[in-house]
């Protein structure tokens, strides 16, 4: 196991090397600085993800409870006494559960971020560390609770016939594409949503330490953020003006989430949940948008957290 922990040590050391070669010049200096503070953001992740669920009865298993009680309650409301039905062959349950575990890990990552240089405001007025190792550890931890939380979703597609296990595991339309491709397919929004996240946690991190109403003002655009995402609902159920529904669109993480349930409920050339037809789980355009908004988050929190971080000290 050493030799093992040895390898990927090495493995991990190799790949930061090529990464600095082809890191244009102005950034070399900030990617060796993130290099060595490393450790530091391994120990704040590991620290946030004990302290979670620190001193309940059931610890890190609320990573699995907690989301899956939010889905039985809210499928049992919109099922049974609304009468929903299936959501374009897809079973309700796991509709909304798919969904829910994408918008948790982003307005979790997000608010926690936002939090978390104020909270650490103690030693970064005594030590020097880069103050952006702080909201960065925050999204970092949250996603690592996102990941111990999609077993469940696994789970439950299992359970509904969407992943048959028959030496080893293949999704439903798996045996015609491939089971890696697939997994594949839904990382990609996955780790769009992580830069997303990143990138808005780094922005609001910096303005809530001189607005401190930011957080209160962002746990409300949350709730209507929610509501704007197809969470509870199909977008073919929007009844509204054409333009609306252009609108609604333009929400990345409506985007993000309905790749993620093609890639997850559907095949190859299925109708989903957006166009009449789609001959691959999402279309390039879609995939451009989300990843150029992600990447526009990215790097307007980066250039104002630094342009602010100096300033930190006189506010906390």
């Amino acid at each position: 196991m050493a030799k093992t922990l040895v390898q990927e040590t090495g493995l991990l050391s190799a790949l930061c090397v090529q990464i600095e070669r082809i890191l244009p010049r102005g950034l070399k200096p900030h990617w060796q600085r993130f290099m060595k503070y490393r450790f530091l953001l391994q120990e704040l992740v590991r620290k946030n993800v004990r302290l979670q669920y620190r001193g309940s009865a059931l610890g890190l298993l609320w990573s699995f409870v907690q989301p899956l009680l939010f889905a039985l309650v809210l499928s049992f409301v919109f099922s049974a006494i609304f009468k929903r039905g299936d959501v374009s062959g897809v079973p309700y349950f796991l509709y909304l559960l798919s969904g829910r575990l994408m918008f948790s890990f982003y307005s979790d990552a997000t608010s926690s971020a936002m939090r978390s240089v104020r909270q650490n405001s103690g030693i970064l007025k005594k030590v020097y560390v880069p103050k952006y190792i702080y909201p960065m550890s925050a999204v970092v931890s949250r996603f690592v609770m996102f990941l111990l939380s999609l077993p469940v979703l696994v789970v439950f597609m299992v359970v509904f016939n969407y992943v048959q296990i028959n030496d080893g595991i293949s999704f439903g339309h798996f045996f015609t594409f491939g089971y890696h491709l697939r997994v594949l397919y839904a990382l990609v929004p996955i780790v769009i949503l992580l830069v997303f996240a990143m990138g808005v946690g780094l922005l609001l991190s910096s303005i809530s330490v001189f607005f401190r109403d930011t957080e209160y003002i962002y746990s409300v655009f949350t709730q209507l953020l929610m509501y704007l995402t197809p969470l509870f609902y199909s977008p073919d159920d929007i009844k509204t003006s054409e333009g609306l529904k252009k609108i609604l669109r333009a929400n990345p993480l409506y985007g993000l989430i309905t790749m993620f349930r093609n890639v997850l409920f559907y095949s190859p050339g299925v109708p989903d949940l957006v166009a009449n037809e789609n001959p691959f789980f999402y279309s390039g355009f879609q995939l451009g948008y989300v990843a150029f908004i992600a990447s526009v988050f990215l790097i307007v929190g980066g250039v104002v957290f630094k342009l602010t971080q100096d300033k930190f000290i006189l506010h906390l």
